[in-house]
């Protein structure tokens, strides 16, 4: 048995995520969890929100709510909405938990006796009108590099650019609008990662089978103009890990936090000490450190591409650098972004659909195929209603929600709700277990590459082959000459739901347990042998007529739709 950790980039806390966010690491990263278990191997998919830093701070502040009682309020609506997505995480953490204020400040302090920390002296800008410095995204003004307007202090969403402050054309904070902004001069912890960059070179190039947009990514931030270069890790605010080196404190860094994205993916190790000490777990450790029974542990990473430079450089020099045995990651999948309606999804802009909306509209099955069959891999791609209508439409209401009715119908009508017994397999039945013998085997190669379209490409071809079964040997033709073969055929049939069931659950869950309680399933083990899967279901056993599937998408839904969510959230 395989041991899969796997981590999905942590969301900001700053109000509810859109589909965007969704596919571009939870979900993909919760069908990659749902895949390997399914395979009987054993896995820890953990995610957690991301609660520090300006972000957390501004929206506590336009809530009208003390920070601390903000991010405890959205941590539980992003864990419910979680829920309702069947995100099946071992566990959804904290950032701003006591396990990782405790290990940032561990790590802090072992970069700092390794030499890796320095101290800097730095102009930072500062507003008399808001009468505080101003770090990250307190900042907002024009992009130095391509000229977007509203670049934040600390990235550019529109070109991916890290960016601090200073760089910004026509900075003004984002507090009270403020334009007369000053410079002043304050300390701060750089960590030198330029120190570090042969050593992360040579790990990133070990990294050939890494997507292209992962690696281009990183070595375009490792080799482009001056190459890698030291990074701020603390800031002036208020809210945030304090700066500390291990457990004792650090002298002129008082009153200072660490940098949302030194604390940040520190949270994916202590997210696994939450989860032992919620009383999920037994051993952390086995899963994070190489000297306690991580090194046969293979740990992939999902995220959007604008998360990549922080995984592949950051993080791993905070990991590198500690000289400790720490598992690091072997595989990151990234993602590229996906686009609303000819615009780009925004949360701090409200353009979009919300994950909250999205469960108000259809059972979270619908989104999920449209999303994961349409996910953002080699290039953008774009949420369109009448795409997602025309999906929903033929992939699961016509394909198969119309198999698995068309096939439980017929049954009940001439054997009752019970396998009929009868009949043989023919050449009919031979050729469709070599076809799905071999197009299964693609489904689990492209879900093992986590080749994401491909996968599901793969898995509707295969409830494809269910349906041309199904009218080439129509049974209900059949029935009035050979009621036996009928019989033969419709068993095959039911056992091909079952299939369906347990090859689907990574993609719809939902669908996948009605089905598995509709044929009153004990257990759904994978399908290593399809002639024996397509027996499993034996004569005289009970089913039941599930519920309608899938519900089509009509027009005047569609339209309705449309105009409901035509870019901005109420």
């Amino acid at each position: 048995m395989a041991r899969h950790l796997i981590t999905s980039a942590i969301p900001y806390i700053n109000g509810i995520k859109h589909l965007g966010n969704l596919v571009g690491s939870q979900l993909p990263a919760d069908l990659y969890a749902r895949y390997q278990r399914g395979r009987g191997n054993e896995v820890l998919f953990l995610c957690a929100t991301d609660e520090h830093g300006t972000p957390a701070e501004l929206a506590a502040t336009k809530a009208g709510k003390p920070v601390a009682e903000y991010c405890a309020e959205m941590h539980d609506v992003q864990a419910k909405i979680a829920e309702g997505f069947r995100l099946s995480f071992d566990h959804f953490g904290r950032s701003s938990s006591a396990q990782n204020r405790e290990l940032t400040q561990h790590f802090a302090g072992v970069l700092a006796d390794r030499g890796l920390i320095r101290e800097v002296s730095e102009t930072q800008m500062y507003s008399p009108e808001d009468g505080r410095y101003l770090p990250d995204r307190y900042i907002e003004g024009t992009c130095p590099n391509c000229g977007f307007d509203s670049a934040r202090g600390d990235q550019c969403d529109n070109c991916t650019k890290q960016l601090d402050p200073v760089d910004l054309i026509n900075p003004h904070s984002t507090i009270s609008g403020a334009t007369n902004l000053e410079m002043r001069e304050t300390k701060h912890l750089y960590l030198r990662q330029s120190e570090m960059r042969d050593e992360l070179q040579t790990w990133i190039d070990s990294k050939a089978d890494w997507p292209v947009l992962t690696t281009s990514i990183a070595k375009k931030w490792l080799n482009d103009g001056d190459g890698l270069q030291d990074r701020g890790i603390t800031r002036d605010l208020d809210w945030g890990v304090p700066v500390k080196k291990g457990s004792e404190d650090w002298p002129g860094m008082e009153g200072k936090v660490f940098y949302v994205w030194f604390d940040a993916p520190i949270e994916y190790i202590a997210c696994s000490q939450e989860w032992v000490d919620a009383g999920k777990g037994d051993d952390w450790q086995r899963w994070w450190r190489t000297d306690a029974g991580a090194e046969d542990v293979t740990y992939t990473q999902f995220m959007g591409k604008d998360n990549v430079p922080f995984h592949t450089l950051s993080f791993p020099a905070t990991i590198l650098g500690s000289g400790e045995p720490w598992k690091l990651v072997d595989y990151i999948k990234s993602f590229n972004y996906l686009n609303y309606e000819g615009g780009q999804f925004s949360t701090s802009r409200g353009r979009g659909v919300f994950m909250d909306q999205a469960l108000e509209v259809l059972p979270s099955d619908y989104w999920r195929w449209w999303l994961l069959s349409h996910a953002p891999e080699s290039s953008d791609s774009e949420f369109t209603w009448e795409n997602f209508q025309a999906s929903v439409n033929k992939d699961l209401a016509d394909v198969l929600g119309n198999f698995v009715s068309r096939v439980t119908k017929f049954a009940r009508s001439k054997f009752g709700e019970v396998v009929p017994e009868g009949g043989d397999f023919g050449a009919q039945e031979e050729a469709l277990i070599a076809d799905l013998s071999e197009r299964i085997t693609r489904y689990q190669t492209m879900m093992d590459e986590m080749e994401v379209r491909k996968s599901a490409q793969e898995l509707r071809a295969i409830w494809a082959a269910g349906n041309e079964y199904l009218q080439s040997a129509a049974p209900w033709t059949v029935f009035k000459e050979d009621p036996e073969r009928a019989a033969a055929i419709v068993r095959l049939s039911l056992n091909l739901i079952r299939l369906y069931a347990i090859l689907s659950a990574p993609f719809i869950p939902d669908a996948s347990a009605t089905l598995k309680d509709a044929l009153k399933l004990d257990e759904m083990s994978w399908p290593d042998d399809v002639a024996a899967a397509l027996a499993t279901l034996a004569p005289g056993e009970d089913f039941a007529v599930p519920e309608n599937l899938f519900r089509k998408i009509t027009d005047e839904e569609r339209e309705d739709w449309q105009s409901r969510f035509s870019g901005k959230r109420d």
